[in-house]
Parts: structure tokens; sequence; C-alpha cells
């Protein structure tokens, strides 16, 4: 269990971790090898004996540096879900994670609702587009970007029973649709995790593998309106075992698309 160290965080942020179900530590249990804490003024995610720590940063960073030098358009995700001309699709990330694809996305002027299940992950995603909400530069990209707490089978068979999310940041005026739904689900890759960062391979040991991801691409098949992407490693086998109807490879990565089914 990952709860909050609650020194240092203001009762605002308490109140936000709490009603996520995650508990609120006045010490450490002894037992705790994960934490939350407020510190940097932002909530990260602290792994007991390690130095990193892995926060939701949109405004500096990594986020930055790919938002001016990244490529644009040119990027494989901008390509995968159908960026051209004018035309930016309306994106459903079932599979939020630390929604760095998602932010790539709305910068790039998308639409993008993210879908995401691990209380700790919502409560880093939550803390970093607030915090981005409020900055000059990036404010406008964020406000393109909307956050749904839950599991993302349960959220799609929601919409496709005409039901409308419960938001937890920036909903929107009206019910949306969308045209593209973006999968990443966390691939069970020993490899890949060992290749990460020391903070990322923590993060990714806290919030667990998918293994139920396959029964995420009916659903999105009968929800988007022009295509679902799914992204993999480039040796990982296909969704579902389900051929696609193309494919974008890269080094790494590759995106598998599948064109919309009839509801």
């Amino acid at each position: 269990m990952i709860g909050l160290l609650q020194a240092g965080a203001s009762p605002e942020i308490c109140e936000q971790i709490a009603a996520l179900g995650l508990p609120l530590w006045s010490e450490l249990p002894c037992d705790a090898a994960h934490y939350l804490c407020w510190q940097n003024e932002r909530l990260e995610l602290v792994t007991i004996g390690e130095k990193g720590t892995v926060a939701v940063d949109f405004v500096g960073g990594a986020a930055a540096h790919r938002r001016q030098f990244g490529g644009g358009r040119g990027q494989p995700v901008a390509k995968a879900v159908g960026i051209k001309g004018e035309y930016v699709p309306r994106v459903l990330d079932a599979t939020a994670g630390l929604g760095r694809d998602a932010f790539v996305l709305a910068s790039l002027g998308c639409e993008v609702t993210l879908i995401e299940r691990s209380p700790v992950a919502v409560a880093l995603l939550l803390d970093g587009l607030r915090r981005a909400q409020a900055d000059t530069t990036i404010g406008k990209i964020v406000g393109r970007m909307r956050l749904v707490f839950g599991d993302g089978h349960q959220e799609l068979a929601k919409l496709l029973a005409g039901q409308a999310f419960n938001y937890l940041f920036n909903p929107p005026a009206t019910v949306p649709e969308f045209d593209v739904v973006f999968l990443d689900p966390m691939f069970p890759d020993p490899t890949k995790r060992a290749k990460s960062k020391k903070e990322m391979a923590a993060f990714q040991t806290v919030i667990g593998d998918d293994p139920d991801a396959n029964d995420l691409l009916l659903p999105a098949r009968k929800i988007a309106k022009k295509r679902v992407i799914v992204k993999r490693p480039r040796i990982a086998p296909l969704m579902a075992g389900v051929k696609a109807d193309f494919v974008l490879g890269g080094e790494s990565t590759r995106f598998d698309g599948y064109l919309p089914l009839s509801r």
C-alpha cells in the first residue's frame, strides 16, 4: 500500500489523496517501500533507499524539451493518431499512466481525455495538471486535457452504455465523442523495465502490469470514430492476437492501428 506522508502537505492535498482511497501517514510504516510526499513544491513518489523520485512535470524537464524540440507533428505518436493539416483528432487515452503522450498530443492541438485506474498515478497526474494549468506558457495546452479516475474497461463500458464520465479535472461542457482511442498498457517486459531509470522502474513496480489489457481492444474499436492506436514495444505480440490494419514502426516502439467496428 502506498500512502501520503502528511508532513508539508496542505489540507487540500491531503483531502485529494484521501479521496483517491490512499492512506494518510503521520509517519512512515516500518514496512513501507514507497510513499507519496509533498516536496520541491510538488507531489512526488519516493522509493525508500533511492535518490530519484517520480513526479508529473509538464512545465519543465523532459516535457518542455519534447514540446520545444521533439519534432512536433513529425513525432511517431502524432502520425499514429492521424494529425494532418488542419485535422487534429479528439483522443481518448484509456491507459494514461503519467500522461506523457497525452501532453504531446494536447500540445499539438488535440483534445485529450485521460483515464487512469492507479490512484498513485492519478494523484501525480492531478497535481501535475493543476500546477501546469497555472503556468502562462502551457496553461492553454493543459486546458485541452481532462482526467478521469477509473478502470479503462469500466469507463469504456460506460461510454458504450451512453453514460458520462466523472471527471477529476477540467470536465467538458458537453459529452465528447472520440476520433481516436489510444492504448498504451503497461506491458510485462522485464527487459524494458531493467533499462528504465531506477525511479521509473520503481513507478512501474508500484503501478503494476496490465494483464487484462487485451479486453480493451474490442470496446475501443466500437468507440473510436476513426481509429484505435495501440502503443507496444517493437517485438511485443499483437494485442488480443488481432492483426493490425496498419503499423507505424520505430526503433524500440511500434504503433498498431485498428479501424473502428460498428456497435
